[in-house]
């Protein structure tokens, strides 16, 4: 895990550097170490990065193109004290602490002081990955962003607790669960930080037979290869959010669930022949590691691969 000096603070003339940067470019300028970013950029530009330590920070923030949003981890609390408006008038003061989040909106400028060091993870999220979740939802509303600042929000602190933690694993059905988990932050994002209306709407239909049976034989299909949401929903022609709900209201699981039982389902039948190795099977069914494979299996079978081939 990065960690940065115990002290920060910003000059005007890091701050015309810092122009035409993204913001964890703008960041490590500020902390002297950049966020530590996952290497994979997902759907729209949308960028996470691991949990990464900073300390004190007294610095004006300039305004950027993208959305920030932080959560908090570790047992203690810090004070924040944010403070925007002509000569800083408007102020907010609050605490870093885990089960608490804080929103920079695309734009905004402030002066942020905070107190100590913390813990966070981060995630950079476009205005256009936002907004194409507004125009399914809110009717193509654009979509502005709240200020937050260590605002409490335990479903969403939990949601960005997950994308760090699973955009660190090397398995194909991990990033299709990353990309979902996003989709369900930018809805969170909608439902609780937005100057935005969601009309009501009437839940959508599960899927037929025909379109479950035919996704399941592409799974199968394509079980050792990286499969993409927008992919599966394709399948069936339908918007990868339709899809998702649709899904499970027809199987009880989501797309990511029914895929991981269908390559399990896959490799029980494949660990029968003899010939094959657990490795091999393991990439047969789209894991890269053993290791990630006997997880995965003995989560649905109750064992590992090695002892269901004992009791065969």
């Amino acid at each position: 895990m990065n960690t940065v000096s115990a002290d920060s603070s910003l000059s005007r003339e890091t701050i015309d550097v810092s122009k035409g940067r993204s913001a964890s470019e703008r960041f490590g300028l500020v902390l002297g170490n950049p966020p530590p970013l996952v290497l994979d950029e997902f759907r729209g530009g949308t960028r996470l990065t691991q949990r990464w330590k900073h300390g004190a920070v007294h610095y004006r923030k300039p305004s950027r193109p993208d959305h920030v949003i932080m959560t908090y981890y570790g047992a203690g609390d810090h004070e924040m004290v944010v403070s925007a408006g002509a000569g800083d008038t408007q102020r907010i003061t609050s605490r870093a602490r885990p089960g608490t989040i804080t929103i920079i909106p695309s734009g905004h400028e402030a002066r942020w002081d905070i107190a100590g060091s913390i813990e966070v993870s981060h995630v950079y999220l476009t205005q256009a990955r936002l907004q194409n979740c507004a125009d399914i939802l809110a009717k193509g509303q654009r979509v502005e962003l709240l200020d937050r600042v260590g605002f409490e929000d335990l479903a969403t602190a939990r949601i960005m607790e997950l994308l760090c933690d699973e955009a660190k694993i090397d398995e194909p059905s991990a990033r299709l669960f990353v990309e979902q988990a996003i989709d369900l932050l930018c809805i969170q994002l909608l439902r609780k930080h937005a100057a935005v209306t969601i009309p009501a709407i009437r839940p959508p239909a599960g899927l037929a037979p025909w379109q479950v049976k035919r996704v399941t034989t592409y799974m199968l299909e394509h079980a050792s290869e990286s499969l993409t949401l927008d992919e599966l929903a394709g399948v069936i022609h339908l918007s990868r959010f339709h899809f998702c709900t649709a899904f499970r209201l027809a199987t009880g699981k989501t797309p990511h669930e029914w895929l991981v039982i269908q390559r399990i389902g896959m490799a029980r039948k494949l660990l029968e022949d003899g010939a094959l190795n657990i490795t091999d099977v393991a990439l047969a069914v789209g894991y890269g590691t053993p290791s990630a494979f006997t997880a995965a299996f003995r989560k649905i079978v109750g064992c590992t691969p090695t002892d269901f081939r004992r009791r065969l």
